[in-house]
């Protein structure tokens, strides 16, 4: 059994503690705000899982306990993720889980991360938990019957109403992070699970990570507000596939889809509240798989990957810190490539900073 800190009692903190305590693990969670924990006690937990859980601890940020946590999940806005992982690393959990976006597009203290978690050994995963699902599972072991792959599409298209939705304490985007691309919010930070999830599928098929990426977004900047509301990418892996990412915050209904092309057949992916695949090859007919699934099935999956990993099950991690800052210099290179209407490409051996990041020259 392990023992939990969480950092955030908002949506994602609460479906973590949740996660956690179906797993059997002691549980604390700490805010800055003491009307956050009083919202997790009396309405966000009770509302979705049926009643408040009496072993999870509430405590203040200031006063939070210091270092005996097996686990650190950090469940704050993009912007205080560096810091408090840091931090976190310094408590020698056994491992850090860190909400998605990993950070801000500056990538400020990434690299400072990324050798701090090399150094000490502690494990650190990102909560892309899509490509931790069945669904994904399934699309990588069929990948061997597609044949040459053509091309690889990935799209996260929702409008964000459904965020405010399971956040009533929040007015609108100008409330929190989510209306500041700058903060890790707008299209390219908030459902970057596209970025992510492709990168994971390209991984699979023996592509290499990204090294080219073209970029169109579409800006709302007001007196309140400063973020994408749709950011359009075409991206090249240093193994010359080339494919496409679309994401935005105003479709809907929503449409969370992915596809891998190759000569002999394809896979199509659906996420949703359940996750469809369809895929047909070689001639074959057409065939259809669907995983039910609840929300709070996600968080599950999630945490049984990285139990799975601290115990020696899995050697790699799809939702390891490498995986995450790989989708952060993506959303950087997005906003760059946007910024500048020309190319960009990624030199990993320059580290996980903007100095990774060329604007590629007019051809």
């Amino acid at each position: 059994m392990y023992n939990v800190k969480i950092y955030g009692a908002g949506s994602i903190g609460n479906h973590l503690a949740n996660a956690s305590r179906r797993m059997g693990w002691d549980v604390t969670i700490c805010d800055l705000d003491p009307a956050a924990l009083q919202r997790t006690r009396e309405e966000i937990y009770p509302a979705r899982y049926g009643q408040w859980d009496e072993s999870i601890q509430l405590c203040a940020a200031s006063e939070a306990p210091r270092e005996g946590f097996d686990l650190i999940f950090i469940g704050t806005p993009p912007d205080s993720h560096m810091n408090l992982a840091i931090q976190a690393i310094a408590e020698k959990p056994k491992a850090v889980l860190v909400e998605k976006p990993l950070c801000t597009p500056e990538m400020e203290k990434a690299d400072e991360l990324y050798s701090l978690a090399r150094q000490t050994g502690v494990e650190v995963f990102v909560g892309y938990n899509h490509v931790v699902s069945s669904v994904a599972d399934k699309a990588v072991e069929l990948i061997p019957r597609l044949g040459a792959i053509e091309t690889l599409d990935v799209e996260f298209r929702e409008h964000w109403g459904g965020i405010f939705t399971a956040h009533p304490w929040l007015d609108g985007p100008q409330d929190s992070y989510l209306g500041f691309w700058q903060k890790g919010g707008g299209a390219s930070g908030e459902h970057s699970h596209a970025i992510n999830l492709w990168q994971h599928l390209a991984h699979s098929l023996g592509a290499g990570r990204v090294t080219e990426v073209d970029a169109s977004l579409e800006y709302v900047k007001t007196d309140f507000v400063d973020y994408d509301k749709l950011c359009l990418l075409n991206l090249r892996t240093e193994n010359g596939l080339v494919g496409r990412v679309v994401q935005d915050v105003v479709t809907q209904p929503a449409r969370k889809w992915g596809r891998i092309q190759g000569k002999d057949g394809y896979v199509d992916i659906t996420i949703g509240s359940e996750d469809h695949i369809h895929w047909q090859y070689g001639g074959n007919p057409k065939q259809e798989m669907v995983f039910k699934k609840t929300r709070p099935d996600d968080f599950i999956a999630e945490l049984k990957h990285v139990e799975a990993i601290l115990k020696g099950g899995q050697d790699t991690s799809s939702i390891s810190l490498e995986c995450g800052l790989d989708t952060m210099l993506i959303v950087a290179a997005a906003h760059l490539a946007n910024g500048k209407g020309q190319r960009v490409k990624i030199d990993y051996a320059k580290g996980y900073s903007l100095e990774a990041l060329t604007v590629a020259a007019k051809q």
